[in-house]
C-alpha cells in the first residue's frame, strides 16, 4: 500500500471516529463542569473543578453501589460460562433422543421479551422472599435469554471441533467430563470470551429489573442509581450525572479492551457449521 493511500485510510478512520470518539468526550469534560453551564458549546471547560465527582459519593452510597454491580456482574458472567459451556457441548456433542428440537425449544426464549415475564418472575421471587434482594438480578440472567445466547454461541464452536479429538481421547482412557475439561473448555477460549463480554456488558447495564426488584437505596445497582441524582425541586443535576457515568464506564471499555480479540474470534466461529 503506498504512503498516500495510507495517509487517506487513516485520515478516513479518524473522521468515521468522531461520532463515536466525541459523545465519550463530552461525557468525560463536561462532569467537571458546574451544572449550569453544561449545554455550553465547548471544547473544553473553561475552568475545571472536581465539585461533581465529589458530590457523587455523598448525595448517595455510590461507592456500595458500585460494587453492587460489580459483583452482581462478575457472578452472573462466571455462573452463566458454566451453564453455556455445559449446555452447549450438550447439544453439539452428545447424541440424544429429541436433541434438536429441545434446543429449538430452549432458543424460542430469544423470542420472549423480558417485559413479558417481569410480572411473573416478580410473583415468583416475591412468594420466594427474594424481593428487594440481589437473587434475582443474579438468577434471571444465568437461567433466561442472556444464558440462552451464551448456550447458542458455545454450541455453534463445539460443533466446530474436529471428532477426532474425542476420539482420540477415549482411547487414552478419558471420559465425557474429563474430555469437556481437558480438551474441549481450553480449546473454547475464544467463545467464552466472547460470551464472558456480553454477559458482563448486559448485567452491568441491566436496569428494567433492578427498578422493579430493588426498593433499598444501599443495594440499588449503578444504572437506578445514575437517575437519582437530582437536586432538592427534583432537577438534573447534569454535572454529577456525567461523574457518576464516567465512572461507570470504566469497567466496560477495560473488559472490552482486554477481551476484544477473544470477542471477535468467539463470534467467528458460531457461524461455520449448524
Amino acid at each position: 500500500m503506498s504512503l498516500k493511500m495510507r495517509i487517506f485510510l487513516y485520515g478516513l478512520l479518524l473522521v468515521l471516529c468522531v461520532p463515536f470518539v466525541f459523545p465519550t468526550w463530552w461525557m468525560i469534560t463536561s462532569s467537571f463542569k458546574p451544572n449550569a453551564s453544561i449545554f455550553a458549546f465547548d471544547f473544553a471547560p473553561s475552568t475545571w473543578s472536581l465539585e461533581p465527582w465529589r458530590q457523587v459519593f455523598t448525595m448517595q452510597p455510590f461507592a456500595q453501589q458500585y460494587w453492587n454491580s460489580a459483583y452482581i456482574a462478575v457472578i452472573v458472567t462466571l455462573g452463566t460460562l458454566v451453564v453455556a459451556s455445559m449446555a452447549g457441548y450438550a447439544f453439539a456433542r452428545i447424541r440424544f433422543p429429541g436433541q434438536n428440537v429441545l434446543f429449538l425449544v430452549v432458543l424460542t426464549g430469544l423470542l420472549i421479551p423480558s417485559e413479558v415475564t417481569i410480572v411473573p418472575l416478580f410473583r415468583m421471587f416475591n412468594s420466594l422472599g427474594m424481593v428487594d434482594t440481589h437473587w434475582p438480578l443474579i438468577l434471571v440472567p444465568m437461567l433466561g435469554p442472556p444464558s440462552v445466547l451464551a448456550t447458542f454461541i458455545m454450541r455453534q464452536f463445539f460443533i466446530t471441533l474436529p471428532g477426532e479429538l474425542e476420539e482420540a481421547a477415549r482411547i487414552d482412557g478419558l471420559g465425557r467430563p474429563a474430555i469437556f475439561r481437558r480438551i474441549a473448555l481450553p480449546l473454547a477460549r475464544p467463545a467464552l470470551g466472547a460470551v464472558a463480554i456480553f454477559t458482563f456488558l448486559h448485567s452491568w447495564n441491566l436496569y428494567l429489573e433492578p427498578v422493579v426488584y430493588i426498593s433499598s437505596q444501599t443495594k440499588y445497582t449503578l444504572p437506578q442509581a445514575l437517575t437519582q441524582f437530582t437536586d432538592a425541586y427534583q432537577g438534573q443535576l447534569w454535572n454529577v450525572q456525567l461523574s457518576a457515568a464516567s465512572m461507570t464506564a470504566i469497567p466496560v471499555l477495560i473488559v472490552f479492551v482486554i477481551a476484544q480479540r477473544q470477542f471477535i474470534e468467539g463470534l467467528a466461529h458460531t457461524g461455520l457449521k449448524g
